[in-house]
């Protein structure tokens, strides 16, 4: 056995307690670390409005959020919801009354040939500016005799269509609030560097059921989807969050509750919710609504020509006639604009007429295969190529010239001007 002389049990006690007093203050620091840790914290853009009870919002320290946002910290007055919970809580809290129910009448004609005004559609629409302009889906609001808004206090308005995009399926409604009105408004976010699996929510008004909250994730980016023969809406959002009737036009926020793009359709066997939903990219909208609020319209680039699809009858005429095509898939120039850019751009047009049952064009003109470095095999390509091109662009249009292929440069002319000449 070992014997300690009385100043080594001395130093020994004394050593222990100090390292027992520590460590009871380490606990209590930690402890006290916890209990504030309970605040979840999230990166949000700088609130509209009044932010529910139990928030605070604290300015992030420098370069602590690169899209210049705030930090939401969310106190102990909503114990018992997870951190995920928390945040649906206070983005549902902080932004549904930015949400607004759109219905709208149409006008049918009754078993007199009278003239009477109809219930026509609902949807949803957000706030995106706070003298009352509502971003929403074209189809929304199409062949309305007259909209109207309903807030969240219950308040309904009479709105009038500012502008709409039908090849975006976007549309711009404005309605009058009173003085002193407080509108809620939903920013926007970047839909730039969405990644799949990203969590998603969507507030709406599916089945007139007012400013409903649904979740889901990003599942899927870069959809085209085709809304008709000559429209077809690109890089839409795919999500599994609900989108039911009465969700078009509707906000899809991410977690900081920024706008990251429009509710738009859901694609269901069933009819029912359980399908694949999709979201305009608020990208895209950003780049439209100044357009729609300033000219009612979107300023969009064209070629002044007529074009004919390929199709396989007229690619084997074209190959019984000694003239085979080189690809199978692409726009035959019919006539050019005399003129016109195209015809300015070196472009020519076919000069032999044939009949295809009711349609009559020229064959033996440029086909051109892609535009501003999109593949195009349709009209609908091609107006989705010349989609996010203004007038007075210049874009190069890749073709063949029989068997040759080159490529040229258009100057572009206003679709809108072409389209009205056409009719």
């Amino acid at each position: 056995m070992r014997l300690y002389s009385r100043t080594q049990v001395a130093l020994v006690a004394a050593l222990s307690l100090g390292l027992g007093l520590a460590g009871a203050a380490g606990l209590a620091w930690l402890s006290y670390l916890r209990g504030a840790g309970s605040a979840a914290t999230v990166s949000v853009p700088a609130p509209v409005g009044d932010a529910p009870a139990g928030t605070r919002v604290e300015p992030l320290a420098a370069g602590g959020d690169p899209n210049g946002g705030a930090s939401l910290v969310l106190a102990d007055s909503l114990p018992g919801f997870s951190q995920d919970e928390q945040e649906n809580i206070v983005v549902y809290e902080r932004l549904n009354a930015g949400v607004v129910n759109i219905t709208t009448e149409v006008v049918a004609i009754n078993w007199f040939q009278e003239a009477v005004p109809k219930d026509g559609g609902s949807g949803s629409g957000s706030i995106i500016d706070a003298r009352g302009y509502v971003l929403t889906n074209h189809h929304v609001i199409a062949g309305a005799y007259k909209i109207f808004v309903s807030l969240a206090d219950g308040s309904r308005f009479e709105g009038t269509v500012v502008g709409s995009d039908p090849d975006n399926d976007l549309a711009v409604v404005k309605f009058e609030p009173p003085r002193g009105l407080k509108l809620t408004v939903i920013p926007y976010g970047d839909s730039s560097g969405l990644k799949v699996g990203q969590k998603v929510l969507a507030i709406g008004n599916p089945f007139g059921l007012e400013r409903t909250m649904t979740t889901g994730i990003v599942s899927g980016l870069g959809r085209p989807v085709q809304q008709d023969d000559t429209t077809i809406i690109r890089d839409m959002i795919q999500t599994d969050a609900s989108i039911n009737p009465g969700n078009s036009g509707g906000p899809l926020l991410d977690a900081r509750g920024e706008i990251i793009g429009i509710n738009t359709m859901i694609f269901s066997l069933s009819g029912g919710s359980v399908g694949v939903g999709f979201a305009v990219p608020v990208n895209t909208a950003k780049r439209v609504v100044p357009d729609l609020i300033k000219y009612g319209a979107v300023k969009r680039g064209w070629i002044e020509a007529e074009f004919v699809q390929l199709f396989a009858p007229l690619v084997e005429y074209m190959a019984e006639r000694g003239s085979p095509l080189p690809v199978e898939k692409g726009l035959l120039v019919s006539t050019v604009k005399a003129a016109g850019n195209a015809e300015r751009a070196g472009i020519r047009g076919g000069a032999t007429p044939v009949r295809y049952y009711k349609s009559v064009f020229n064959v033996g003109g440029d086909l051109i295969v892609a535009v501003d470095g999109m593949a195009v095999a349709s009209v609908a390509d091609l107006f989705s190529a010349l989609e996010d091109n203004k007038p007075g662009d210049t874009v190069t249009v890749e073709l063949y010239r029989g068997g040759k292929k080159m490529s040229v440069r258009v100057t572009l002319s206003d679709r809108a001007d072409w389209l009205q000449a056409q009719r």
